[in-house]
């Protein structure tokens, strides 16, 4: 067997229907007396819900969360948490507002309570990621690490369709790329590979019935998974795309991640072919199928937007994305190749499956 090297994150986790309901217990396990709730402005009642939860012990509400953690609504967040005097933050949301948690964390030293109502996975991992001059920049910090978190699938009933898919396929990313990460390792690729048959099998279901408690827990379930590896182990080519076109073209998150997946996975099937195979079976495909197809078929089996030029990419994007992704790239099994990387963004600019 190959060397390897596993270290386990300290988070506690509650999950569960109903769980909503322990966040009083659970700051008061951390000690704290004044929380900052986090929300995007659209999740506002969501905020002033918690906020009745915690009575007295709810400090205030800052609903100013948005997508790649902008550096002015970074700093703008860490002022209101010192003029209120917050010993800790409820971040309820994605992964926008558990940024924004973990931006006020780096500076501050506050504890974060996290409450992911979508399938992002930011939440259990110490990575952060900031937003200046069209650049986003992400680094690993145990600092901004959550200390709890509190899974309810209840929460996520109301997460319409649309986003569901999208914010399931990127969690889906996180697990594929741990599979043929630089440090993967056995314990991890378990989990990656169990979090892409949970999710293959939810998001459908999720789809065809929206309400379902079952599939939306499996979902969530999943997608826990999917944050682990991606706090686990380091990122690859997908992730390093993803980043540079949310930060540099603002183009939404989860949608992003969802149309990129099926190339980035298909760019390196002949570099990561033992991996890849695994991801094959957990998609419930055939092991010897190409994982690129089947994750572009199970995007169009979930109503996700096909290409990049939806999502609001121009169309010098793919060229200025590639450009920047190869002047810095993170580890990738396949060295990362200027007019591949190119002609791979193309294809999904169009819409067309990966080749």
């Amino acid at each position: 067997m190959n060397a390897f090297i596993y270290q386990g994150l300290p988070v506690r986790v509650v999950f569960g229907a109903g769980k909503l309901q322990a966040l009083g217990e659970e700051i008061e396990r951390l000690g704290a007396r004044r929380a900052l709730i986090l929300t995007t402005p659209e999740q506002r009642g969501l905020g002033e819900q918690v906020a009745a939860l915690l009575g007295e012990r709810a400090a205030g509400i800052y609903p100013q969360a948005v997508m790649h953690v902008p550096i002015e609504v970074a700093r703008a967040a860490r002022d209101e948490a010192a003029r209120l005097q917050a010993d800790c933050c409820v971040a309820i949301g994605g992964g926008s507002t558990i940024g924004l948690g973990k931006a006020i964390a780096m500076e501050s030293g506050l504890p974060i309570l996290a409450i992911p109502t979508t399938y992002a996975g930011s939440e259990m991992t110490p990575i952060y990621g900031l937003t200046e001059d069209r650049l986003k920049k992400t680094g690993r910090d145990i600092r901004v690490l959550p200390k709890t978190v509190i899974y309810d699938p209840l929460l996520s009933l109301s997460l319409p369709v649309a986003i569901s898919s999208c914010s399931g396929m990127n969690a889906m990313a996180h697990a594929v790329e741990a599979m043929y990460a630089q440090d993967a390792n056995p314990i991890v690729s378990l989990m990656a590979e169990e979090s892409i048959r949970a999710l293959a099998e939810a998001l459908p279901a999720v789809v065809d019935a929206p309400n379902d408690e079952s599939a939306r827990g499996q979902a969530l379930y999943g997608a826990w998974l999917a944050g682990i590896c991606l706090g686990s182990v380091g990122m690859a080519i997908h992730h390093k795309l993803c980043h540079t076109l949310g930060g540099t073209f603002n183009l939404p998150h989860a949608q992003a991640h969802a149309v990129v997946l099926p190339h980035a996975a298909h760019y390196n099937h002949q570099a990561a072919v033992e991996p890849l195979r695994r991801v094959a079976r957990a998609l419930g495909g055939r092991e010897a199928e190409e994982v690129g197809p089947l994750l572009f078929t199970l995007n169009r089996r979930l109503g996700i937007p096909a290409s990049l030029a939806e999502l609001g990419l121009p169309e010098e994007g793919p060229a200025e994305t590639a450009r920047i992704a190869c002047a810095s790239p993170y580890y990738n099994p396949r060295p990362f190749e200027l007019a591949p990387i190119q002609a791979l963004l193309e294809r999904a600019w169009h819409g067309e499956a990966p080749a």
